[in-house]
């Protein structure tokens, strides 16, 4: 939690740092590494999605809830994972439409996704520490009252963005969404355990409303 938020993202959410509710993830975050608890992702990755997607660059917001809590996944991405290690089976799924949706689109052998993240697409988990081996153990500790205000700083300070909304989760951030400000997609989540993600068309969705605008339109691809 030492680590520096990236400028142009603290200039609109360096306050939070100083508020009641964060000295108080501070202080949960420190109790947790003193217990001897593995946190993931490391350190330097926790603010891995404003670091690679600065404020003035967002496009795109893709929502998440909680890191993945087996080791080296997790490093700062929403639905991304460390090279080396297999895909989790919703960024399958989501390969799965990409393939469908965006002509020519091969499916890489990874699961790291920063290339989207440089192009624009902020991808926020709810959550962005989670303690080794115990899904959602770091919920409901502060974290979701920092992102809920990235999400608001984003949709009050920009126009035009395009917020992916997958499964019922991300869906309730639309309450912080100007939809006549901002293009919100929704669909169901990408987990197998969910039907209805393939077929959702959203990666070629985002390039034509960014398209339009006038905008780069987001490379999909990944190396």
């Amino acid at each position: 939690m030492a680590v520096q938020l990236e400028e142009s993202w603290n200039r609109v959410l360096g306050d939070e740092f100083e508020k009641e509710y964060m000295k108080k993830l501070k202080a949960f975050l420190l109790k947790e590494k003193q217990e001897g608890k593995t946190i993931y992702p490391p350190g330097n990755c926790i603010f891995n999605a404003f670091t690679h997607t600065t404020f003035d660059k967002v496009k795109a917001v893709i929502i998440g809830q909680d890191p993945y809590h087996g080791p080296n996944q997790a490093h700062g991405l929403a639905f991304s994972v460390q090279k080396g290690v297999a895909i989790p089976p919703s960024l399958r799924n989501i390969y799965k439409e990409l393939q469908t949706d965006i002509p020519g689109f091969k499916i890489p052998a990874h699961g790291e996704l920063t290339k989207w993240a440089d192009e624009g697409v902020l991808l926020l988990n709810a959550t962005l520490t989670v303690r080794a081996g115990e899904a959602g153990s770091h919920q409901k500790k502060g974290w979701e009252e920092f992102t809920d205000q990235a999400i608001k700083v984003v949709a009050e300070k920009k126009e035009g963005i395009v917020f992916l909304l997958w499964g019922r989760y991300a869906q309730s951030k639309a309450a912080f969404i100007d939809d006549n400000k901002h293009y919100i997609l929704k669909a169901p989540h990408p987990s197998p355990l969910a039907q209805g993600f393939i077929g959702c068309k959203h990666f070629s969705k985002t390039n034509d409303i960014l398209e339009k605008a006038g905008k780069k339109r987001i490379d999909w691809q990944l190396e």
